[in-house]
C-alpha cells in the first residue's frame, strides 16, 4: 500500500556540508518525511567529517555516481538538495551528468561563485587569514583540498585561473572538453533554487549563494552583471528566461541553521519538493 499522495512526491537526495556527515541532515530528512509522507529520502553519507576536505573532483566523482544510481531507480525524476559545500559539489555532479533526471536542484547556502572570507576559513583552518590563504590554496598541494578548489580570491584572479582546478571549470570560466556538457547538465533542470541570506555569516560574500561575487574592490557584483550570466556560460540566463531559476533571499538565518530550523525549512525548502 502507498500513503495517500506518496506518488506525488519525487524522491529527494540530500547532501551534507563540510566537516559534518549524514547525521547533521537528520532534522531536515525527518521533517520532509513528516510533512510529505511516503517521500523516499536518500541522505548521502559519503565524505563525512575530515574526509569532506578531500579534493573536490574526487568527491564529485562519487557523488555523481550516487546521484546517477538513484536517478536510474526513479525514472520519474528526482530532487537534489545540497547544503553549503555539499550544494557546490552536488551542482558539479549534476553538470557532470548531461543525461541526468534531476528535475529540481536546491542549493542551500552554497558558495556557488566561490568563497573569500575569514569566518569560513576559521571553521577549518583556525590560523589561516583570508588575505594570505591564496599562498596555500593556489598551489598543487592546496588543490588537494576541497576548499582550495573553490577559494576565489578577488585580488589574485590570475592565480585563481592558473591554479584552481575546480570552480573555474564548473563555472566555464576556463573552457575545457567538458564545457558544453557542463552547461547541458544545468539547462536540463526544470528548476534551480538558490537559497541564501545576509545574516549567514559564513558564506562570504553571502551573495555567492546566488552566483553574485566580489570584484577586486570587494564590491559585490550581482550575478546578472557577471560574465557567467551575461555569456550564459552555464545556462543561468537560459534558466532565468524560462522561469526555471528561483532566487531566495532569507534574512536572519545563520549558516548553521538553514537545515535545522523547521520554520526556515517550511518557508524556503518545502515549497520546492513537489
Amino acid at each position: 500500500m502507498y500513503f495517500v499522495g506518496s506518488l506525488a512526491y519525487k524522491p529527494v537526495v540530500v547532501l551534507h556540508g563540510i566537516l559534518s556527515g549524514a547525521e547533521s541532515m537528520t532534522v531536515l530528512v525527518r521533517h520532509i518525511e513528516t510533512l510529505h509522507p511516503g517521500t523516499v529520502v536518500y541522505n548521502c553519507d559519503k565524505f563525512s567529517g575530515w574526509y569532506s576536505l578531500e579534493n573536490a573532483w574526487r568527491q564529485v566523482q562519487q557523488i555523481k555516481d550516487y546521484i546517477d544510481q538513484i536517478g536510474k531507480l526513479h525514472p520519474e525524476g528526482i530532487i537534489v538538495l545540497g547544503y553549503s559545500q555539499g550544494g557546490l559539489l552536488a551542482r558539479a555532479a549534476i553538470q557532470s551528468l548531461p543525461n541526468h533526471n534531476v528535475k529540481t536542484f536546491i542549493s542551500l547556502s552554497s558558495p556557488q561563485a566561490g568563497q573569500y572570507g575569514t569566518s569560513f576559513l576559521h571553521l577549518i583552518f583556525p590560523d589561516l587569514a583570508a588575505k594570505t590563504a591564496f599562498e596555500l590554496f593556489y598551489t598543487r598541494v592546496g588543490q588537494h583540498t576541497s576548499v582550495g578548489g573553490y577559494w576565489n580570491d578577488p585580488h589574485k584572479q590570475d592565480l585563481y585561473m592558473k591554479y584552481s582546478e575546480f570552480l573555474p571549470l564548473i563555472n566555464n570560466e576556463k573552457l575545457s572538453s567538458n564545457s558544453t556538457s557542463f552547461k547541458m547538465g544545468m539547462v536540463r533542470l526544470n528548476k534551480l533554487v538558490l537559497i541564501g541570506g545576509p545574516n549567514d555569516d559564513v558564506i562570504t560574500p553571502w551573495q555567492s549563494s546566488h552566483f553574485s561575487y566580489f570584484n577586486e574592490s570587494l564590491n559585490v557584483i550581482p550575478f546578472y552583471k557577471r560574465e557567467i550570466y551575461m555569456n550564459d556560460s552555464i545556462g543561468l540566463k537560459t534558466l532565468l528566461e524560462a522561469n526555471k531559476l528561483i532566487i531566495i533571499v532569507k534574512p536572519f538565518v545563520h549558516h548553521l541553521s538553514w537545515h535545522l530550523n523547521k520554520r526556515v525549512i517550511n518557508e524556503v525548502i518545502m515549497p520546492y519538493l513537489d
